[in-house]
């Protein structure tokens, strides 16, 4: 089985991507870091920690990266997603959209949501 993650530059998931590499050590998975940005992994964490990554990215001419990584993860069988999210406050809830509260949302299978 796979855990995907959705990966960017930000600190947020940089703090995911430790999550889901314990969590794929933990159950004995492999883990997709799905490139929402066209960043890239530290390999040396992945070797550390014992796990297989594969790295994918979003369709370059694709307008939605969410989109892209949720049929992925359906299309492979993931288990889980796991995501970096930060604090946001009500109104910006209300008034902007994020790529977290999309995965959450619209993801078939169990999201786990990290902050830094």
């Amino acid at each position: 089985m796979t855990i995907v993650i959705a990966g960017t530059g930000s600190p947020e998931s940089a703090a995911a991507h430790r999550a889901a590499l314990s969590e794929a050590a933990l159950r004995g998975e492999n883990l997709v870091y799905f490139s929402l940005d066209g960043t890239e992994p530290d390999p040396s964490e992945a070797g550390n920690a014992g796990v297989e990554v594969s790295v994918e990215h979003a369709q370059e001419r694709g307008r939605d990266a969410v989109g892209d990584l949720l049929d992925h993860a359906e299309r492979i069988g993931a288990t889980r997603i796991v995501v970096g999210v930060k604090h946001r406050s009500p109104v910006g809830k209300l008034l902007l959209g994020s790529a977290a509260q999309q995965l959450i949302l619209e993801a078939r299978v169990p999201v786990l949501c990290v902050k830094p």
